[in-house]
């Protein structure tokens, strides 16, 4: 008997797309490979309800309330190839197991591809940050460093000036043209060309001149990319944004690919715990509608 869906990603948002469809007693396969992409972080901020708590927890809570619903069934493991049409899907985890479900849901989550500068991806979610509003308000007004990774950091940095003073470090791989540099200044950001050698400390920046320039944290802006091969080689097609590659969805979050659902990070923009809640529990409903009226 076939799975109703088949959610490949148990972070945030599968989970709340899921429950959706657990409490319209739907049959949901889970399969989670465990690598939740704020898993670097202390705290989670901005989420309502849970603001300052621990991520981890907050995922374990809530996989326990998944857990107390008949029709879930939650396998631990990597998902690694996906084929069939609309009721006819299956599904194939790293451990030889092949699942059936009438539909998918793709919440595989991305991976952030961050600068190559020795130390920075081992303080990645604790010291160096991506999102102002889950992270800045605890800096406490001090100094704020970015490193630039391409023209969309401008905007980043001016938008970070809300909480603090800014310093935009181009590491010598961005040339400002004069409106970014025109558009910095306007926001009292200070600009500083020199390469990075590395990241120390808690958020100590050693430029190449030997010069060390200490911030209460650091931003950056990362290229994403689904953490997954999977929505590509189902043949999903997949748009560039300025923020990497993200799967395209319908306004019913369906992709391009008939009865192949996909939310969250991988599929929208901006990345936050709230908003992939929010998508997920969307996804989860458009998701049931497909179910119940097949030829919508």
């Amino acid at each position: 008997m076939p799975f109703d869906v088949i959610a490949i990603g148990g972070s945030y948002a599968g989970m709340a797309a899921s429950l959706q469809l657990l409490r319209a007693r739907r049959s949901v396969l889970v399969i989670d490979a465990g690598q939740q992409r704020n898993r670097f972080a202390r705290h989670s901020h901005g989420f309502l309800g849970q603001d300052g708590a621990d991520p981890a927890g907050i995922a374990r809570t809530a996989r326990r309330q998944l857990e107390a619903y008949q029709t879930l069934t939650w396998v631990e493991g990597r998902a690694v190839a996906a084929s069939g049409r609309r009721d006819e899907f299956t599904v194939s985890t790293d451990d030889g197991q092949v699942h059936e479900g009438r539909r998918i849901l793709l919440a595989t989550g991305v991976s952030d591809q961050l600068p190559e500068i020795p130390g920075l991806a081992e303080r990645w979610g604790r010291t160096v940050f991506h999102c102002p509003y889950c992270h800045g308000y605890e800096l406490n007004g001090g100094r704020i460093g970015v490193i630039a990774t391409g023209p969309m950091s401008v905007h980043q940095a001016e938008l970070l000036t809300e909480w603090g003073d800014v310093t935009f470090l181009t590491n010598s791989v961005l040339d400002l043209d004069p409106a970014g540099r025109q558009a910095l200044q306007d926001k009292g950001v200070e600009i500083d060309e020199s390469a990075i050698d590395r990241i120390d400390g808690e958020a100590v920046v050693l430029l190449s001149g030997g010069l060390r320039r200490s911030f209460a944290g650091l931003f950056t802006a990362p290229r994403c990319a689904p953490s997954s091969p999977l929505p590509a080689e189902m043949g999903c097609r997949l748009d560039e944004t300025p923020m990497g590659l993200q799967i395209r969805t319908s306004a019913a979050q369906e992709t391009s690919v008939p009865g192949v659902f996909a939310c969250g990070d991988v599929a929208s923009v901006p990345h936050s715990v709230s908003l992939a809640v929010g998508h997920g529990a969307l996804a989860g409903i458009q998701i049931h509608r497909s179910l119940v009226w097949p030829g919508s």
